[in-house]
């Protein structure tokens, strides 16, 4: 039994006394206990060794203190899995050699043993819950279909994923082939990682806010809505980045526990679009960390009471920035620890 079962409670939509909280990306880049083992080893030995997976997910938790802690690893390791020599440069971010040009490439791409070749995943969830001890639950997560396919067209991050957005509208027989091979293989993995332990799931859609409502209906809500239906065993909470327009489609249309929001969207309009029927999680601007500590306090507790204490996870409206104080990152957990005292 978790020591903390405050996360799961509130994805049940249990009533709390407060509401759990936890940030993305809180195991890293903003940690200089993290930034020691960056500079001792390249990302993906980190993301492939599972005891520095299981050192890095729990760090966080000992120093920060959330409700919750999230595996470290990133979201291209399935592209990865699937063939993509991937490199992590610095200043740039992820950089993919050969990415897809064309609809032959795309149908050339094939299905791999996701169990098999992301193994390694598995183990380091396995040592992380050893290391954590039945702390506080554990979160596993993956990339969304249209998200991992906008780096394997793209090759690289984008401010708007012209290319990927072209070949889908160019290629649109070739883009539902690869979307359906990726959602074949999300499901897989995210099953697995639930088998080998975590308490419950989260698929990162980050560029899904990038299509208007129409092509949203083509190019990401059926993968998700499948993604949805056939991940069992543990909640699954889905974070489609900038499309407030899809959240009363999301909440009613998927079998989805819960929503993330980001900051783009007001806690009211979030409640109102999924008719106070499932758990929200967010929506705080990462950048709002930057804050004075005391502002950071009274904007976080505004944010609980606008958006009521149950069905409610705290988090950021996306990752924690690099250039974080730590004691800010404190500030922002802590106010909600502290909630209504």
């Amino acid at each position: 039994m978790l020591k903390n079962d405050l996360y799961l409670r509130a994805l049940a939509g249990q009533p709390v006394q407060r509401p759990p909280v936890w940030m993305m990306r809180q195991a890293g880049r903003y940690l200089p206990s993290y930034l020691k083992l960056q500079e001792k080893y390249d990302f993906f030995t980190r993301c492939e060794t599972p005891e520095l997976v299981a050192e890095i997910t729990c760090l966080p938790i000992d120093e920060i203190g959330p409700d919750a802690a999230i595996l470290f690893s990133d979201i291209l390791v399935v592209p990865r899995a699937l063939g993509w020599h991937i490199e992590m440069k610095p200043g740039i971010g992820p950089v993919l050699d050969y990415p897809i040009e064309s609809a032959e490439q795309a149908m050339a791409v094939r299905p791999v043993d996701v169990r098999k070749a992301l193994n390694y995943v598995m183990e380091g969830i396995r040592v992380t819950n050893e290391r954590l001890d039945r702390k506080v639950p554990l979160i596993g997560f993956s990339g969304a279909p249209w998200t991992l396919l906008c780096y394997m067209i793209e090759g690289r991050g984008s401010k708007d994923f012209a290319k990927a957005k072209a070949f889908c509208f160019t290629h649109p027989d070739a883009a539902a082939y690869l979307l359906s091979l990726l959602t074949d293989a999300i499901i897989e993995y995210l099953n697995a990682q639930i088998e080998a332990g975590v308490h419950a799931v989260q698929v990162f859609d980050s560029w899904a806010g990038l299509l208007g409502p129409d092509d949203f209906d083509i190019f990401v809500m059926p993968y998700l809505k499948r993604i949805t239906e056939e991940v069992q065993g543990a909640p699954l909470i889905l974070f489609a980045k900038g499309s407030w327009y899809a959240l009363k489609q999301l909440s009613g249309q998927t079998r989805a526990t819960a929503l993330s929001v980001d900051w783009a969207v007001s806690p009211e309009f979030a409640r109102q679009a999924v008719r106070h029927e499932i758990t929200l999680q967010g929506n705080y601007d990462p950048s709002r960390l930057l804050s004075p500590v005391p502002v950071i306090e009274k904007q976080v507790k505004r944010m609980i009471d606008r958006f009521g204490k149950d069905r409610y996870i705290v988090n950021l409206g996306h990752g924690i920035l690099p250039n974080i104080p730590v004691n800010h990152a404190k500030a922002f957990v802590n106010a909600v620890k502290t909630y209504g005292q």
